[in-house]
């Protein structure tokens, strides 16, 4: 993980001001929640004014929507992407646990914003987290359909269980190795390959 660094802002482009913003953003609301963020510690850390911060998103949501659509849709392209190329049913759980790995190799924290519970339960905030989960809910049920389907287990209710594991297994393993920052992508994939080789063969 990345700490975001305190820069001058005169004569810089307004798109890379934006995005060391949604950067610091990400780390504090990741860190801390929504509810716990303080708009004054995510201007400090890119060395601008808080009016500042206000004057380029408008508002706390309004950072915060662009911190999340950054992790969001990244991480549905980054699956989309993989599941896409095709390939052994087996081999495609540590496919799009190394996509998921990869893409949030430098900014771990993108994944809390999809899950924070501290978010205001209605408004744009909330539709768009719930978009998110619902768009890789529907790739974890993919996934189990092609696996179990390629083992001969079509019972769709049984699919639907194997789905809501396995989402929760991809939420325990990245909240685990958040913590834990000196084990970068390749070798949280490598581990992910050890735990499923011997659980289940693979």
């Amino acid at each position: 993980m990345t700490e975001s660094r305190a820069v001058g802002t005169k004569g810089m482009p307004r798109e890379e001001r934006e995005a060391q913003l949604v950067v610091a953003g990400t780390e504090e609301f990741g860190r801390v929640g929504y509810a716990g963020a303080s708009m004054v510690e995510i201007a400090r850390r890119v060395g601008v004014t808080k009016p500042l911060l206000y004057q380029y998103f408008g508002s706390k949501d309004g950072l915060y929507l662009a911190c999340l659509h950054r992790a969001g849709d990244r991480l549905t392209e980054g699956v989309a992407t993989t599941m896409a190329a095709g390939g052994d049913p087996d081999q495609m759980p540590l496919k799009v646990l190394s996509a998921i790995f990869t893409t949030f190799d430098h900014d771990r924290y993108a994944w809390r914003l999809l899950r924070d519970e501290t978010v205001p339960a209605t408004g744009d905030i909330a539709a768009s987290a719930a978009d998110y989960r619902y768009r890789l809910d529907a790739f974890a049920l993919l996934g189990a359909t092609e696996l179990m389907t390629s083992r001969g287990l079509a019972d769709p209710v049984d699919i639907e269980a194997i789905a809501q594991v396995w989402t929760g297994v991809v939420d325990s393993l990245i909240s685990w190795w958040i913590d834990r920052p000196d084990e970068d992508a390749a070798a949280m994939t490598a581990r992910c390959a050890r735990i499923m080789a011997g659980l289940f063969g693979w």
